[in-house]
Order: structure tokens, then sequence, then C-alpha cells
């Protein structure tokens, strides 16, 4: 019975938890390089940077839509791993997502006390937009 029940409610379990490969995870060794992207001839033009505070605790609540982000690099960051990066950028919540342009911080969305991040993927792909185009000629 027990395992008829479980197998009829696995459709409707979350999975936001996303793996996300080992080249998107970055610790305070490489974290002030991960956002000072800077291109070749040192323009305007550099993508901006999202990265994710992410928490073990609150793995079911990350963004999972991370993959689906538009002109942006992305990283996320473990917590316990970045505490310099985390103390720095007085993250408090996890899941947290800052966009960064050049180094400068520039957006950030953070999960409230029940720890759910309050936004979706259109609007961090809104903030992404805008931040492009605010640095066009």
């Amino acid at each position: 019975m027990i395992k008829q029940l479980i197998l009829l409610l696995i459709p409707f379990l979350p999975f936001s938890q996303v793996s996300v490969p080992d080249k998107y995870w970055v610790e305070d060794k490489g974290f002030e390089d991960a956002i000072n992207v800077n291109s070749a001839f040192d323009d305007d033009n550099n993508e901006p940077v999202l990265i994710e505070f992410w928490a073990k605790f609150n793995e079911e609540n990350c963004f999972a839509d991370w993959d689906k982000v538009e002109n942006v690099s992305y990283y996320r960051v473990d917590i316990s791993k970045a505490p310099l990066a985390k103390k720095k950028y007085r993250v408090r919540m996890a899941p947290t997502l800052i966009l960064f342009k050049d180094g400068v911080k520039e957006v950030t969305f953070k999960a409230g006390l029940d720890l759910l991040l309050p936004t979706n993927l259109e609007e961090v792909q809104e903030a992404i937009n805008e931040l492009n185009e605010s640095n066009k000629f």
C-alpha cells in the first residue's frame, strides 16, 4: 500500500532542485574573478553575471531555471564554502540571487523568512535585459 502511494505521489513532488554542473560552482577563492568579467578590449559590452547564493538545507527552493536565463553568465555559490562573499554581499537568506555588472552589485533577489525566492524566470530575465540595455550607447 505504501509503495503504491509513493508511486502515485511522485509526479506531484517538487523537483526544483536542479543539478548544476561543477563548472558553474564558485567559492571564495574564485568569486571576485567570476563577477569581474572584462572583455579583451575593456569595453562596455561585458555580459552581466548572475550569482545564486545557495544552501544545502534549502536546496528544494533553489533557482531552478538557472539554465534558461539568457545573455548572462551564471554561477552558484554554496554559502558554507564562501563565507567571505556571503559576508561582503550581506547574504542572510538562501537562495539569494545577485546580478553583477563589471563587478558591481546591481540587482538583488532574496528569499524571505519562509526561505522561498519571491521571483521567477521572467523577472530575473527582465532585470538582465534592462541591465544589458542600460549599457548600450
